[in-house]
């Protein structure tokens, strides 16, 4: 208690400063964490519907998972408008993947912010306490070490009050960033593989049932009947 006293009002700025840089740690951290589902057997999974029903039938099925990571978000909005043509659904996706992008990093910029100004700060506070520390000897002709080491206390508490703060802020903001491009690369990946999805047309049903009854006929046996034992005749 006796050091913060001695630390100076600046202090007091640190130390709001490093509450707030937790709490936007947590908070992004937290909800990385939800975004950051693994959307592979969805993706694969939306891929091989649309093959055999349809773009309606695999926006359905996203639906119905309930998959909220960005990548499904941006397959969502290219799915929803695959009727309209490959391009439709690109330029779609594109906007969902701007929508995206700008949940999945925020709040990484006030981290970066924090990390620049927190030694600022530090350093406002190391150069007022050197001012008190020189105003001592206007005051007084001969200053006892505890006058003087009021104002050099609380320059060095500033000082390593700020560096403390900006390494957090830098080491959180560095983690969280590679945990939202992890996130960004697997959306990015949806809205350039969906259009290929698009641009092959689903097999009909009535030509899909055509194709095994024909395979069905083709391995039939040829001593099954007797027509086919003419036939070999």
């Amino acid at each position: 208690m006796q050091l913060i006293q001695a630390a100076g009002p600046v202090f007091y700025v640190l130390v709001a400063l490093s509450v707030y840089v937790l709490f936007v740690t947590f908070a992004r951290a937290q909800t990385l964490s939800r975004l950051g589902q693994d959307p592979t057997a969805l993706i694969e999974r939306a891929r091989a519907t649309t093959a055999e029903s349809g773009p309606s039938a695999a926006l359905a099925e996203l639906d119905y998972a309930g998959h909220g990571s960005p990548a499904a978000n941006v397959m969502r909005a290219g799915l929803s408008r695959a009727e309209r043509g490959p391009q439709a659904a690109e330029a779609a996706m594109n906007s969902a993947l701007l929508a995206e992008d700008s949940r999945i990093y925020a709040g990484l910029n006030a981290l970066g912010t924090a990390a620049q100004i927190a030694p600022l700060l530090g350093l406002l506070g190391t150069v007022i306490g050197m001012v008190r520390s020189f105003l001592v000897f206007s005051n007084a002709a001969n200053p006892t070490p505890a006058e003087l080491g009021q104002g050099i206390s609380e320059a060095l508490i500033n000082t390593a009050g700020g560096l403390v703060v900006a390494i957090i802020a830098y080491l959180a903001r560095n983690a969280l960033r590679a945990q939202a491009d992890r996130i960004a690369t697997a959306a990015e990946r949806v809205r350039e593989e969906v259009p290929s999805w698009l641009s092959r047309p689903a097999m009909p049903a009535a030509a899909r049932s055509q194709t095994l009854t024909d395979t069905d006929t083709a391995y039939l046996p040829l001593g099954g009947t007797s027509g086919a034992k003419g036939a070999v005749r």
